[in-house]
């Protein structure tokens, strides 16, 4: 994939889905944010536009596309609203993802047909209220075999898409066990595969969030709950593994849900400037507001870059997870500089939030936290660069 432009099929897929974004999207989805309502309505067409099952092979269901795709698709979406985007990442990157890489051929069959076809919703349950970035520190959910069954018992919190009506399975790490390590005993941990309406499984009501109010995000808690030991995703005690390798996939995609934001706060900025009137002239006519939009724009097209590179090097195969990192730290920050200038551009009116920009400025800073907090992307860079870890 050359850097400076796109394939004719990229193309043509960012296009279908910057024309679905504009049309069946921002037209509604500012009232579905300020009732903080899940949008059924809007997940129902992008799975008949099939963007659920963009990354995956047809005899899944899904589209025979690449994750580059996915990216795509994710950006134009995000120029409109976030929650539609990260609904979509979570329920492919983090959802169905896990399933496709890590699935036994009777899980892959089983669950991937209704997750590529946005019939179903895949969640991902890692984060715990007390682990945070320390994920093997922090985690305290744990899974007992007992027999020929999986016996869960812990809480996750912060899991996007695990309370929709849609929602139909949760892929769930816990602690299976201790292994040996050099400085004794360390966590073992596993991928358990809980379907929703599971016994023992209680998903709590939704978070009163500051933005994303449109996507689903809830606390999950499990007491003796059961499922089959078959339910085991991959190999038991690589689920740290496997969910960092999920998630150097995912901080391309948050990248490119960053990047759409930052894109749209351009996009709102430049129709705004041109159109109000201040002391006599189109407030575009002043360089002030000029050069704070062309600050917007650069940061954009750097970051777009970023993340056109790192899914270049990962479809290429060859090791990503620098520029992942890279990727994610340079889109997030550029969103959050372009949300609070978007914001100032619009003056009072950008503070209510009937305007996009409202959203934009509430939506952008979970991007600085959410796979990853920004220090944590630094501290994987400085890694990759070869410098010491403290411990």
């Amino acid at each position: 994939m050359p850097m400076h432009m796109l394939s004719e099929e990229h193309e043509t897929l960012r296009r279908t889905v910057e024309e679905f974004a504009r049309r069946e999207v921002a037209p509604v989805i500012g009232d579905y944010y300020e009732r903080c309502e899940f949008p059924y309505e809007i997940v129902r067409k992008m799975g008949e536009l099939g963007l659920f099952g963009l990354p995956f092979p047809e005899e899944y269901g899904g589209m025979g596309g690449d994750y580059f795709a996915l990216c795509l698709a994710l950006e134009e979406l995000a120029r409109v609203d976030n929650s539609v985007a990260i609904t979509l990442e979570a329920a492919v990157s983090l959802g169905a993802m896990p399933i496709y890489r890590f699935g036994t051929p009777e899980q892959k069959a089983t669950w991937l047909p209704k997750l590529t076809s946005g019939e179903m919703l895949g969640a991902f349950g890692l984060t715990e209220a007390g682990g945070g970035s320390d994920v093997p520190g922090g985690m305290r959910t744990t899974a007992v075999l007992d027999g020929d069954e999986w016996v869960i018992n812990g809480t996750k919190a912060f899991i996007t898409n695990s309370g929709t009506a849609i929602t139909g399975v949760i892929a769930v790490a816990a602690i299976t066990g201790t292994r040996p390590g050099p400085d004794g005993p360390r966590p073992e941990i596993s991928t358990i595969l809980v379907p929703s309406g599971t016994p023992g499984l209680t998903v709590s009501r939704k978070y009163s969030k500051v933005g994303w109010n449109a996507s689903d995000t809830r606390e999950l808690s499990f007491t003796d709950c059961r499922v089959p030991a078959a339910n085991l995703l991959g190999e038991r005690g690589r689920g740290y593994a496997q969910f960092l390798q999920i998630l150097d996939e995912g901080r391309i995609a948050i990248a490119a849900v960053a990047v759409g934001l930052a894109q749209g706060c351009v996009d709102e900025s430049l129709a705004y400037a041109k159109q109000r009137r201040a002391f006599g002239h189109a407030i575009g006519e002043y360089q002030a507001i000029q050069f704070k939009i062309a600050d917007m724009a650069a940061r954009a097209h750097t970051a777009r870059l970023a993340y056109y590179h790192a899914a270049a090097k990962m479809l290429a195969g060859e090791p990503f997870k620098k520029e992942a990192a890279m990727a994610k730290l340079v889109a997030s920050n550029a969103a959050m500089d372009n949300a609070r200038d978007a914001t100032q551009i619009f003056g009072g009116y950008g503070f209510m939030n009937e305007y996009p920009v409202g959203r934009f400025y509430r939506d952008a800073k979970i991007l600085e936290i959410g796979e990853g907090t920004s220090e944590v992307q630094r501290m994987l860079i400085a890694r990759e660069l070869g410098l010491p870890a403290l411990c």
